[in-house]
């Protein structure tokens, strides 16, 4: 029985928390169409895992602090009239750059370093646990208390600002979220697919709902029927987790999409 194992009990709970973590800053990710800026915070945060790596520090400490200031100066250029998909790719290519260096530096190389590109849900320990799970109620008490405000600046920046609220604060709120939700999500699926966790779901989601809230809820059903389903086919191919959920969890989507218009020519 694979519940009897201590590590499989880690991964489901890991699973469920990040499901849940991932509905609410993914929706937000999503319909603010800033999906290309999470690809880059997440690809950027290689160059913390390197760096500590090389200076011994914990890696975990160094993506989050990487990818904070990636998020941040994405935000900062655009500020400043540099184009966003520009931006996006300078931080990009820039932390995975020292990344790679820091961790080839590094004496005796860094042996884990796929366990970071590619993930490996069943390495989650408690502390994993803790850390994943103070996130996910920092994060919803911030969804219960600014939900409005998140929503308005998330669909319309211009009319939030008209009607006096902090977007900046908002805005930099989000982006802290956002990248330690997906430094948090490394050990799941790794820097390379972490991004899948933040819109394969809410695309899903979207196929049947049609309101910021309905989606988050939907969309963390999808998260963690997706994580399930890899870890199921992990074990049974001995295959790696990480790819394997990204695999179900679009799988999911393609098999819903079909569903969708299957009911939909018999509904007409």
């Amino acid at each position: 029985m694979l519940l009897s194992y201590e590590f499989f009990r880690h991964a489901l709970l890991g699973a469920m928390l990040a499901a849940i973590l991932c509905s609410m800053i993914g929706t937000y990710v999503v319909c603010r169409r800033n999906v290309i800026v999470g690809g880059g915070m997440a690809h950027a945060s290689l160059g913390g895992v390197g760096l500590g790596a090389y200076f011994g520090f914990s890696p975990l400490l160094g993506a989050a602090v990487f990818a904070i200031f990636s998020g941040l100066g994405i935000e900062w250029l655009r500020r400043h009239k540099v184009r966003e998909d520009s931006a996006v790719a300078l931080r990009w290519t820039l932390g995975m750059a020292v990344g790679i260096l820091f961790a080839y530096l590094a004496p005796g190389f860094m042996t884990d370093l796929p366990a970071f590109l590619f993930g490996d849900i069943l390495s989650i320990n408690s502390t994993d646990l803790w850390a994943i799970g103070v996130l996910t109620v920092l994060t919803s008490l911030c969804f219960v208390l600014l939900f409005r405000p998140i929503v308005s600046v998330c669909f319309d920046r211009d009319f939030a600002l008209t009607q006096g609220l902090p977007v900046r604060l908002i805005e930099t709120l989000m982006t802290l979220l956002t990248a330690l939700t997906i430094v948090s999500c490394l050990h799941l699926v790794g820097i390379v697919m972490v991004i899948s966790l933040l819109s394969v779901p809410q695309l899903t989601a979207a196929l049947f709902v049609h309101t910021f809230r309905h989606t988050i809820w939907l969309s963390a059903v999808f998260g963690f029927a997706g994580c399930c389903g890899g870890l199921w086919l992990s074990y049974l191919f001995k295959v790696p987790c990480g790819a394997t959920i990204i695999c179900v969890s679009v799988g999911i989507y393609y098999l819903c999409r079909i569903i969708k218009a299957v009911l939909s020519r018999f509904i007409k």
